[in-house]
């Protein structure tokens, strides 16, 4: 190849190439950006199945514990540890999600909150999930690489693995598997254990994981671990269940059970109820005798009892409900004990409510509707679920928001001021009517119009220019809404002279702050006809604003 001399302007242009070569080196392509976003949706919805899996099986020790604390009582302690060290791990794992997405936004926590974060039910429980699609700096890596490692291994990746591993040698000792184990994950820096970068340099586990890694992929890596944990804490939650064997569930008694599908019943409904012995031979023909408003089973009320045959172990009782109230009734299952041939009775007593149908709508956060606004709501029936439960309102809209509901009324029939909300409910293939409830219809209140939090009273001048805008306050309203300042008049006295100027918007003109610049001590300052727009479209005169230079 031939050498020659380059000019300075060749020079420049091949600098510059290497430059923008550079650049699009460190440029993260949308594909891979959005690969990123898919694996990290996959991995949260696998998380929301472990924790359901997870809830299922303590349900299930926590029965067996009901049953027989003294045998189960070791292992579900072993099991409220893991539970407790899982829980911890993820809340600081969760906290790490948040802080990485504080620090690459460089935005306070209320903003990150508002801006990237949404309510989610996840299991039944409510919950602010991040949004990684909505985060602008998802591809961006310097202030979250400098936040993870730090010099001398100070980075918050270091405090991560320690955290794991702590929690890794609890599963391990829980399940008495040994310190080198691969049945379960949260490997960091284990012996046997080694991460090469692209060029085949041996790295440690926090830089394999977080050096230069932009922020989705960190996000979906911590999304990682938290399915790791959550696999961890199944895992040692079913070698605890299977620790505890089928002999420790034995009875040692046999005796009359009463299992009602409902001890609230509404006044028309069926009552019904299996009782049942805990043992018994599918060929053994049982009966049982029953009287309606007893308390215990007496002998002398035989001739006034109701005979019931059983099938397979159990009696099926049916009683209407005509009468509200509470409702007893005692009785005795009758069967031949195989052993003796003998007769045997067991006794059982039990009782239910019958109630009229009732319905609840009880706002959640004031006792009236406000026009323009989202007025949530809480619609419930004693006994009934929320899906059985069908509300409609006589205006506005009435629209289902998570448990909740939320009641939206932008205008109002005129001299109306009372909205009703009735609802009915499917029972056994019947619609039933559960009453009606009046809530008071009003417009949202006037804002406060503050400068600085004040409406009058002495003011430094430092602090009146830096507030620049009148704010419209909602004093004690438990709303979050807002209200939009649209003009105001701004008065002085000026070298004796009346001086106002009319302004547009909310915010201080440049005319304006020269005019409080200039000002001088005592000096005062009137902002009146003060006009703002609400959320309901209504146009609203404020409270004038009087402050005094100190």
């Amino acid at each position: 190849m031939a050498g020659y001399k380059e000019t300075p302007r060749q020079k420049m242009i091949a600098m510059m190439y290497l430059v923008l070569t550079a650049l699009l080196a460190l440029n993260v392509s949308k594909e891979i950006l959005d690969a990123f976003l898919v694996v990290n949706k996959s991995m949260e919805s696998t998380n929301e199945s472990l924790t359901a899996k997870i809830r299922e099986k303590y349900a299930q020790f926590e029965n067996q514990f009901d049953m027989n604390q003294n045998k189960v009582g070791p292992y579900w302690q072993k099991a409220q540890t893991v539970r407790t060290e899982a829980q911890s791990l993820i809340k600081y794992l969760d906290f790490l999600k948040y802080e990485l997405v504080k620090i690459s936004e460089r935005k306070d926590s209320l903003e990150i909150m508002d801006l990237y974060y949404v309510d989610n039910v996840i299991n039944g429980v409510q919950k602010k999930i991040l949004n990684l699609r909505s985060v602008p700096t998802k591809d961006k890596y310097d202030a979250t690489t400098f936040y993870m490692m730090r010099e001398n291994k100070t980075g918050e990746a270091y405090t991560l693995s320690k955290k794991m591993q702590i929690y890794r040698d609890t599963v391990l000792n829980v399940m008495n598997l040994p310190a080198n184990s691969d049945k379960i994950g949260l490997v960091t820096n284990m012996e046997g254990y080694s991460y090469q970068n692209a060029d085949d340099q041996t790295q440690d586990w926090e830089q394999h994981n977080f050096y230069h890694t932009i922020l989705a992929a960190d996000i979906t890596i911590i999304n990682k671990i938290i399915a790791e944990v959550r696999s961890a804490e199944f895992n040692a939650l079913n070698y605890l269940y299977a620790s505890v064997s089928e002999t420790d569930f034995k009875f040692d008694k046999v005796a009359a059970k009463v299992i009602p599908k409902s001890t609230y019943v509404f006044k028309g409904q069926k009552y019904e109820a299996e009782v049942l012995v805990a043992a018994y031979d599918s060929k053994t023909h049982i009966s049982s005798k029953y009287i309606r408003g007893a308390t215990v089973w007496n002998e002398a009320n035989t001739g006034r009892a109701t005979t019931v045959d059983g099938e397979e172990g159990k009696i099926i009782l049916e009683f209407p409900t005509n009468v509200e109230g509470l409702q007893k009734y005692a009785g005795v299952i009758e069967m031949i004990d195989p052993k003796t041939d003998m007769m045997v009775q067991h006794e059982y007593y039990s009782s239910y409510y019958v109630a009229p149908p009732s319905l609840t709508v009880a706002p959640l956060k004031m006792n009236v509707f406000y026009l323009g606004v989202n007025n949530p709501v809480s619609i419930s029936a004693a006994g009934l679920s929320k899906e059985q439960i069908k509300p409609v309102i006589d205006m506005g809209v009435l629209k289902q928001d998570g448990n909740d509901w939320i009641v939206r009324i932008d205008t109002k029939p005129k001299n109306v001021n009372l909205a009703t909300i009735s609802a009915t409910a499917e029972i056994d293939g019947e619609r039933l009517s559960l009453g009606t409830a009046e809530f008071r219809v009003k417009r949202v209140p006037d804002p406060s119009a503050e400068i600085s939090g004040m409406t009058d009273g002495l003011i430094d001048k430092n602090v009146f220019l830096a507030s620049s805008a009148i704010i419209p306050n909602m004093r004690d309203f438990e709303f979050d809404l807002y209200f939009v300042v649209t003009s105001y008049t701004f008065a002085t006295i000026l070298n004796g002279d009346w001086v106002q100027k009319n302004v547009k918007g909310n915010m201080f003109t440049e005319e304006v702050n020269d005019i409080i610049r200039n000002g001088k001590r005592k000096q005062k300052f009137f902002f009146e006809k003060i006009q703002a727009k609400g959320p309901d479209g209504t146009l609203r005169s404020l409270n004038p604003i009087n402050l005094e230079l100190k």
